[in-house]
């Protein structure tokens, strides 16, 4: 075999941040941010509405470019995704089958055709799908559908994982299946960062906190650390449920 064939995959850790900015329309939505995004626990990255949680996950992920600052994946700074992928708030279901969407993601990910089959197979019990394979994707429950795209961007076999809002308007039974892939997810030693408003999910999967307020990282630090003792004024107003504008 050819040495290049040989090669891993390039790694997208630390995915580092230096000073990004990204405005649009004389509207800041990045500002002056710096951080750098390692293998270990899962992130939460959280705050109020309008701080720029999404599109931190948008950055990180490629999908947005800076208009100042730099960032990099695994020291690359090109913005091709090799082993990253990420799930949106509200995912589109192709007009297909559970498994014949999770093959369509596979078209993508490093599974060879020939081992597709097996493939799905392994993602459809991984989200607890499998006696569903058949029906229709688009007449599942939220909670079904949000499994569908967790199966979907694992297809890919990320290195790390964006999570944009991924219980949200679900049910306690449906956020408690979701949770407990992420937690499966994670303990398999995909990096996941999600961003939420749900402070109760942020305590029971997070290993540490991003806390944003318009477009600024306000505080970072483990997840135990922020919620008992929160540093900043702005992070100790918002885990008392007061407006943090």
């Amino acid at each position: 075999m050819p040495v290049d064939m040989m090669r891993a995959p390039p790694s997208e850790l630390p995915i580092t941040i230096e000073d990004v900015s990204v405005r649009s329309g004389g509207v800041t939505i990045l500002e002056s941010v710096s951080l750098a995004l390692t293998p270990g626990t899962p992130t939460a990255v959280i705050g109020p509405n309008g701080s720029g949680k999404s599109s931190l996950l948008r950055l990180a992920m490629g999908l947005l470019s800076p208009t100042a600052g730099r960032i990099a994946w695994g020291g690359r700074t090109a913005p091709a995704a090799h082993r990253r992928a990420i799930m949106f708030q509200r995912p589109v279901m192709l007009r297909r089958s559970v498994a014949a969407n999770i093959a369509f993601a596979l078209r993508h990910g490093a599974a060879a055709p020939r081992d597709r089959g097996d493939r799905v197979a392994a993602l459809l019990d991984l989200v607890g799908l499998t006696a569903l394979a058949a029906r229709p994707a688009r007449r599942l429950s939220g909670g079904e559908q949000q499994r569908v795209a967790l199966a979907r961007a694992l297809a890919r076999d990320p290195e790390i994982l964006f999570l944009d809002e991924p219980t949200a308007n679900l049910d306690p039974a449906a956020t408690k299946a979701v949770e407990d892939i992420i937690v499966r997810v994670a303990a398999g030693g995909v990096k996941i960062v999600l961003a939420t408003h749900d402070l109760g999910e942020a305590r029971r999967l997070a290993g540490e906190v991003v806390f944003m307020v318009r477009g600024r990282v306000c505080e970072r630090g483990p997840a135990k650390s922020f919620f008992a003792a929160p540093a900043t004024a702005e992070a100790r107003a918002f885990l008392n449920g007061d407006l943090v504008i």
